[in-house]
């Protein structure tokens, strides 16, 4: 359910547990200058990847990948497009960047994501050993590396990602509410 939140589901807030909670303009919920500038230009080109997913029908989610500065992978969701229960935005965007640099172990990479990923993309990005996740809008109904559950940076796991949230969240979280709005 993480890339197909109910519409109440979705929200700004990345959270108050803690973790590093940024707003869309890449400082820290406090008010102190954050180091997530940087996050916000790919952030826009997932956003971009999720408008591409709503012109075929499918809920406005997209990832990308960055290795060394530079995007590998740009994906979007394709559920309704393939009929793949499995075809969420990160899980083809990681498929496609383990392709790009020849093997399953994403460890030099952050994945950009407009929506807090669900428990089946978190297990990927453990599984893909990403380093990083930076996400748009929480979806406190079925996010799975903040909301519901901490399954990317969990200690008992053998691996762990740095967890970013809130990076463009208002834009996320204004798409995926104007889909949802669209269809009642």
């Amino acid at each position: 359910m993480g890339s197909n939140p109910t519409p109440s589901a979705m929200s700004t807030s990345a959270g108050t547990d803690g973790a590093a909670s940024r707003d869309a303009h890449g400082d820290a919920a406090d008010g102190a200058p954050g180091e997530v500038e940087p996050d916000v230009t790919p952030m826009a080109r997932a956003l971009d990847e999720a408008r591409a997913a709503e012109r075929h029908g499918d809920v406005p989610v997209g990832a990308v990948v960055v290795r060394d500065g530079l995007v590998i992978a740009a994906r979007h969701n394709e559920r309704e497009l393939t009929g793949d229960p499995t075809a969420h935005a990160e899980v083809l965007a990681l498929r496609d960047a383990a392709a790009h640099v020849g093997h399953w172990r994403l460890h030099e990479c952050t994945l950009y994501v407009t929506l807090e990923p669900c428990a089946m993309c978190a297990g990927a990005i453990v599984n893909a050993r990403v380093a990083r996740v930076v996400y748009g809008a929480t979806d406190p109904k079925a996010g799975a590396v903040r909301s519901l559950y901490e399954l990317a940076d969990d200690p008992r796991l053998n691996h762990r990602a740095e967890i970013v949230g809130g990076v463009l969240a208002d834009e996320s979280s204004s798409m995926l509410k104007a889909f949802f709005a669209a269809r009642r």
